[in-house]
């Protein structure tokens, strides 16, 4: 029997009516090892295309479930598959089944599942929610990774800084003491600067304190968040990035849903939670509520969408297809997306080796001015 912990296994053989005599661990390591690398995100995207294939093949659900729940690689992952099947077993509809892990299956898993059901169409539905969840899971990853290099290139940057002024300046400081005479402006404000972090070291302590103690319980204000998301929409490149993200994500969602047979308005609300801004998500909540008093989709989203979007909606509203055109605006902006992140990848990798060589070449200038001025002294 696979499983990732003895509590699993004698659950599983005490539900069959089994009773071992001794039980053995065979390979466990590796499977610990397998555990730590994978996330939670990527065991249920994982676990999803594997049930996919398997129903799409033609094996019955109970035997998938049975299969799957000792490949996810993930602990937490395997004991709610396990109680799934425990579910489906006893009755119980897999999307109910799966509700009971939120963690794991959110409300668009769910939704889906639960379409899937209905239309008898379970494994059609499970391969689409696969393809979604590796779409999406390749977007994140891609952003995350871009975002990973500017960060690394910043702290090294940080790091520079801090050992230039808080350690060789210092140093230099002294021997200028001792030298005497007047130093030139750019050595002064170097120094300056040195002091700032030297000895103001209990001055940074206590803004990062306050910092750590302030920063969450604001951010943790519904209304300063909203300001926050506002805020960072309106920049002129970030927000425009942001929003081809959310528009990406959300886009993709409802184009999901709607062609598993959910319709438009449970649709919007479920896939507001796509978009994880606030503000995006009021126009959205705003929209659904125009959905509901009669209006069209389109329209409803003005303002919260891009023109293009919001174009290509009114076009599948029109032709039917909502579902279709609501995929095809989010194969639109990941490649926008995409673009960006190259673009910002390339403009910021040399703007941040400038920055820091022209903070080094300015501390070269500081110091060999003050060395020219003292060897003029000396003469």
């Amino acid at each position: 029997m696979q499983a990732s912990s003895r509590h699993l296994v004698l659950a599983e053989l005490q539900r069959k009516r089994l009773y071992p005599v001794a039980l053995d661990e065979v390979a466990a390591a590796p499977a610990r090892t397998a555990a730590r690398r994978m996330g939670r995100r990527s065991a249920v995207a994982l676990w999803t295309r594997s049930i996919a294939t398997l129903l799409t093949a033609g094996v019955p659900l109970d035997r998938a479930l049975a299969f799957t729940a000792a490949q996810t690689g993930h602990p937490g992952m395997t004991g709610a598959v396990l109680d799934v099947r425990r579910g489906v077993q006893s009755g119980a509809s897999l999307a109910d089944a799966m509700a009971r892990h939120p963690r794991y299956f959110d409300a668009l898993f769910v939704a889906t599942i639960a379409a899937g059901e209905s239309s008898g169409a379970l494994d059609a539905v499970v391969e689409r929610l696969a393809d979604h969840l590796e779409e999406s899971a390749e977007l994140r990853s891609q952003v995350l990774s871009a975002l990973l290099y500017p960060v690394i290139m910043s702290i090294v940057s940080a790091v520079g800084i801090v050992v230039l002024l808080g350690f060789v300046m210092p140093r230099f400081a002294d021997v200028l003491a001792d030298a005497g005479g007047k130093l030139p402006l750019t050595t002064r404000l170097l120094m300056s600067m040195s002091a700032l972090i030297t000895r103001g070291w209990w001055l940074w302590l206590l803004l990062g304190a306050a910092a750590v103690m302030v920063v969450p319980a604001t951010l943790a204000r519904p209304e300063t968040r909203r300001r926050l998301h506002a805020w960072r929409l309106a920049l002129p490149w970030i927000g425009e990035f942001e929003r081809k993200y959310l528009t990406a994500r959300f886009a993709r969602t409802i184009g999901l849903l709607l062609r598993s047979g959910i319709p438009v308005l449970p649709a919007l609300r479920i896939a507001r939670a796509a978009a994880p801004n606030i503000v995006f998500q009021d126009g959205v909540d705003h929209a659904a509520a125009a959905v509901t008093e009669g209006g069209t989709l389109a329209p409803a989203l003005a303002g919260t969408l891009p023109p293009l979007a919001l174009q290509m909606l009114a076009v599948g509203e029109e032709s039917g297809q909502l579902e279709t055109l609501c995929l095809r605006v989010a194969d639109a902006y990941d490649g926008d997306v995409r673009r960006s992140l190259r673009t910002m990848i390339a403009l910021i990798e040399p703007a941040m080796i400038l920055g820091f060589g022209l903070l080094v070449g300015f501390v070269a200038l500081a110091m060999l001015q003050a060395i020219y001025g003292i060897n003029l002294n000396a003469l």
